[in-house]
């Protein structure tokens, strides 16, 4: 007869126990950007919500950003470095395609030998990463996981393309999330849509880029194309969200969607029927789309500005390039 093999699980519950930010060095303004697109500050404006946005420094990557964020979410959690067992980093801008950024800030924060892996899910990739930490930490898999969502978007930017180039911002934001004894995560509503892959994404290959086919590959997106679905698509998503928690829209004190544009932003909180109490994070207004970097760097911004949310409901979805998108409701720590 064979042995039966031994099966781990962990708490029942989760939750984030604190956030940590690190944003690019510098301010960009509109009006930086508006000769190379032949634009202005107002047509920005109405059309994003955006006034400036925050971009790093040239020796300043994805990597640093996110090391930065996550040295702060572990000094505010109280919870030492070394017991920190799994880092999860959401990026699209990880400056070599390997190793993963994870691995090296894991070693930077000192949770060195954490496991650590990077998840490439756009701008859902934080939502992405929660839903997995919470999981494998209940699983038993881990018991302290620091998820970023880290972004250098900067450097994949066109300064001629007029249809996302002056969205785009440089930032990190990271949760330490561990053990509860109440749920602190709600089940997620995740998935993709991979049949509008062309929608948004790069608008080349680094094998092109290389063979001297192509200049260097930035983003680009199907501005219409995104907002109608996001719009559309994401507003049932994020119902199915309250629906598995359990909850109903009242229920929230804050709603942090992906910082992708204002009139996203609001015609969200219109359709979801959010009432006037409901904090809306805004806070693309001045640091501009970061990506994956977005909720976490929203959710940091508002807990600083708010603190009376502690230990409220919170909405966060994220949406982007794959298409994918996931959204749950967590407890603010």
């Amino acid at each position: 007869m064979s042995a039966t093999l031994a099966q781990s699980t962990g708490p029942a519950y989760t939750r984030i126990y604190s956030f940590g930010a690190a944003r690019g060095e510098n301010a960009v303004p509109n009006e930086d950007l508006v000769g190379p697109i032949d634009s202005s500050d107002e047509w920005i404006r109405q059309r994003t919500g955006i006034v400036t946005r925050v971009r790093a420094d040239k020796g300043t990557d994805a990597i640093d950003l996110a090391t930065a964020a996550a040295a702060e979410a572990i000094e505010k959690s109280g919870v030492p470095a070394d017991q920190v067992d799994l880092v999860i980093v959401a990026t699209i801008s990880n400056p070599k395609q390997t190793p993963s950024v994870s691995a090296i800030v894991a070693d930077r924060v000192g949770a060195n030998p954490a496991a650590a892996y990077d998840v490439n899910a756009a701008c859902a990739g934080y939502a992405y990463a929660v839903t997995q930490a919470d999981a494998l930490i209940r699983a038993g898999a881990a018991r302290h996981a620091l998820v970023i969502g880290t972004e250098k978007l900067s450097d994949v930017v066109d300064p001629t393309d007029r249809s996302i180039s002056f969205l785009l911002g440089d930032g990190a934001g990271a949760a330490l999330i561990g053990p509860s004894d109440t749920p602190g995560i709600a089940p997620a509503v995740w998935g993709s849509d991979g049949s509008k892959a062309d929608a948004v994404g790069m608008n080349g290959t680094l094998t092109a880029f290389r063979d001297g086919e192509i200049p260097w590959p930035t983003l680009r997106q199907e501005g219409p194309t995104v907002f109608r679905w996001a719009v559309w698509e994401m507003v049932k998503v994020a119902r199915e969200a309250l629906e598995k928690a359990g909850i109903e829209a009242a229920d929230l004190a804050a709603f942090i969607p992906h910082q992708a544009n204002m009139r996203i932003i609001d015609e969200f909180a219109k359709q979801l029927g959010l009432p006037e109490t409901t904090v809306i994070a805004r806070d693309i207004e001045t640091t501009g789309n970061t990506s994956a970097a977005s909720i976490p760097l929203a959710s940091h911004r508002l807990m600083a500005e708010h603190p009376e949310l502690s230990g409220g409901l919170a909405l966060q979805i994220g949406f982007g390039a794959g298409l994918v998108f996931a959204a749950q409701v967590v407890v603010l720590p």
